[in-house]
């Protein structure tokens, strides 16, 4: 198998992070400089379809992109440590609270950056408008995983899941226009020290 990475991008981080929870090492990866088109070229848009990053070619007639996808995939191959759930129950609430991560979180804070920072001016047309309603919008979303976090260990339960790193890894990438959430979160900042400890960290942050 072989991963079309990027270290800048924040989808591919997820991935890295599930390989490392997994100890998965025998994937080759391959970094992919968007800042160059690089995920543009004819021939990695033959190959994924689109031109996105992370993408995970398994054999010559099959590349799978979308972070979640790749992860599902990896899972079912490398089942240990489970981070999608072990039984109908766990991957209903684990996959429950990754929707609303992506959704509230990661989404909103994606495009707060790509639309704030002046370094992605070459990839993407700003809106300091735009930016700052999804801002708001993200401001909220932690608000509401703070009181998560304040009944749970971890977002979807009292292990690491998908759920978790799909926050956390939106967290980090955030932290290039300086975004912090509010001091008042105390839980989600006990969440994000026990997160940022973890030794999958190191390959699921910039």
């Amino acid at each position: 198998m072989i991963l079309y990475d990027s270290a800048r991008a924040p989808n591919p981080r997820r991935v890295r992070w599930v390989m490392a929870e997994k100890n998965i090492t025998d994937v080759e990866i391959v970094e992919t400089d968007i800042f160059k088109g690089e995920h543009r070229t004819p021939d990695y848009v033959r190959r994924a379809g689109v031109p996105n990053v992370p993408a995970l070619t398994i054999d010559d007639d099959t590349t799978i992109t979308e972070s979640l996808a790749i992860c599902h995939y990896l899972e079912s191959v490398y089942p240990e440590p489970n981070v999608f759930g072990r039984d109908a129950r766990e991957v209903a609430v684990i996959e429950m609270w990754t929707r609303r991560a992506e959704m509230m979180v990661a989404t909103p804070l994606m495009l707060t950056v790509r639309h704030s920072h002046p370094a992605l001016a070459a990839i993407e047309t700003k809106s300091a408008e735009f930016a700052a309603v999804q801002r708001q919008g993200a401001e909220r979303a932690l608000s509401f995983f703070n009181q998560r976090l304040a009944d749970s260990e971890f977002i979807a339960g009292h292990r690491v899941t998908m759920a978790d790193i799909v926050a956390f890894c939106s967290l980090d990438f955030a932290r290039m226009i300086k975004f912090r959430p509010d001091e008042a979160h105390t839980d989600l900042a006990r969440w994000a020290d026990m997160m940022r400890a973890r030794p999958a960290a190191q390959a699921g942050v910039g």
